[in-house]
């Protein structure tokens, strides 16, 4: 599998002019497709969630009591942590006190 450089998402291949090239399937950016497939450098260095809210800081903010200090704000995101036909899991991270919980649906 195989990701854009410029935003990450998965590419796909796609036969044009009869060569094949790899399109992004959210930015339509295309790149050559030298039949090799493996992973971007963007995706290796990804270790923790943390990682890309810090970077990014986009993270959406929903109502919901903190339970450490009672805040009723808090960012989130979610992960696929099990099987694929169970629920992701919800993070949350308090926008006060930073404080960071789960829930499972």
């Amino acid at each position: 599998m195989n990701f854009c450089p410029k935003c990450g998402s998965i590419m796909m291949p796609r036969r044009k002019d009869g060569k094949m090239f790899l399109v992004c399937t959210n930015c339509g950016y295309e790149m050559p497709f030298d039949g090799k497939v493996g992973f971007s450098e963007k995706t290796k260095g990804l270790k923790k969630i943390d990682v890309v809210e810090k970077e990014h800081n986009i993270l959406p903010i929903t109502k919901i009591k903190c339970p450490k200090c009672g805040n009723d704000k808090a960012y989130y995101w979610t992960v696929q942590t099990r099987a694929g036909d169970e629920p992701e899991t919800k993070f949350l991270k308090c926008t006060k006190c930073g404080y960071t919980w789960r829930e499972y649906d």
